[in-house]
């Protein structure tokens, strides 16, 4: 039950920066972004 809690909760926190990526204007932004959305999507697959 916790696990599906965690994965819902990165998930909305995925979509949030997903958000941002995409409105963010300057390059250096949409590249923080990606960097933090690389994590974020292999905690949410279960994947170390």
């Amino acid at each position: 039950m916790i696990t599906i809690i965690y994965r819902l909760i990165v998930a909305m926190v995925i979509a949030l920066v997903g958000w941002n990526l995409f409105t963010e204007e300057k390059l250096t932004g949409q590249l923080n972004c990606a960097m933090v959305l690389i994590p974020l999507i292999l905690r949410v697959l279960m994947i170390k």
